[in-house]
């Protein structure tokens, strides 16, 4: 079984994801630590614990990390895409999860890592920030870290900028830090491939169509789905944080090509770009997979949650 922290900013895909990593046997999920990102820290921590409650594991702890990026301020939320509240308006309507855990994100990434027997899969899926922070703070602890699995980056232009990806350009400097580093393997899952892998209305239906907790995700993702649909006229939702976990459940479940990477830390139109090459390690870019075997896989494990 693999020991699993997910690092999360909820979010509609990341609720999918956090749900998908529940009703994954091969991961023992120790920790959920959660970032600024598609809403404020207090929205998306409170947001991790309604899903948590929601899956029926109310007793994983979640811990708030960072409120803001390492260096400039945050330029954009995603409040468009996953509603005021980042669940799709339905946040209210959820089970309050347990009360944030008092050590907060890194000193719960510490603790899991110094107590766990094997190396420990961190799966991010926001902002890297608590990650780079991690990294800095504790480098003695990198060997206790299996591998970074990231949703984020592109190579091959963003879907906030030209050039930048969401979590990629909601900090860069911190993104720079943990792709340019050389202690940890890390595995990024960029938009080249999520935006493969859009779930439409007969797969949504039958995760709908599941049990009581499945509807309620399904009601999660309609305002998300109806922003899909304005931006790129298709009744469909690109679930890109739960093909990152997938990963993380599965190792190597996704196709990867190894690039050296740099993120763009300028003010100008690239801020947030991951770009390859230039000097450090080979960062394992997911660029090709079975989408139709992923998408089944993510359908079949969260119908187990009924």
């Amino acid at each position: 079984m693999i020991p699993l922290i997910i690092d999360t900013d909820p979010g509609v895909d990341d609720a999918m994801a956090l749900m998908l990593a529940c009703a994954s046997p091969e991961v023992d999920l120790l920790a959920v630590t959660t970032v600024f990102g598609n809403v404020p820290l207090p929205g998306t921590t409170a947001n991790a614990g309604r899903i948590l409650t929601l899956a029926g594991r109310p007793e994983i702890p979640v811990a708030p990390g960072a409120a803001r990026p390492l260096v400039h301020v945050q330029a954009e939320r995603a409040e468009e895409w996953h509603g005021d509240d980042g669940l799709g308006g339905r946040a209210a309507g959820l089970p309050p999860g347990p009360a944030p855990d008092p050590r907060g994100a890194l000193g719960t990434q510490v603790e899991v890592l110094r107590e766990a027997s094997e190396p420990v899969t961190i799966a991010t899926i926001g902002p890297l920030t608590n990650i780079a922070l991690l990294l800095a703070t504790h480098p003695e602890l990198a060997p206790r870290i299996g591998r970074i699995v990231w949703m984020g980056g592109s190579l091959s232009g963003g879907n906030v900028t030209g050039a930048a990806e969401f979590n990629a350009h909601c900090d860069p400097e911190a993104a720079h830090r943990v792709l340019t580093q050389a202690d940890v393997p890390v595995t990024m899952v960029p938009l080249d491939l999520t935006h493969q892998c859009p779930v439409g209305p007969a797969w949504l239906h039958a995760l709908a169509a599941a049990g009581p907790r499945c509807a309620e995700l399904g009601t999660v993702i309609t305002h998300y789905r109806t922003a899909y649909r304005a931006r790129y006229g298709v009744d469909a939702v690109a679930v890109h944080d739960a093909v990152a976990v997938l990963e993380a459940v599965l190792p190597g479940t996704l196709r990867t090509t190894p690039h050296p990477l740099q993120v763009a830390c300028d003010l100008g139109p690239a801020r947030g770009a991951t770009v390859p090459g230039g000097p450090g390690p080979a960062v394992a870019v997911a660029l090709d997979a079975d989408t139709e075997a992923v998408l089944a896989a993510i359908l079949e494990r969260l119908s187990t949650l009924g």
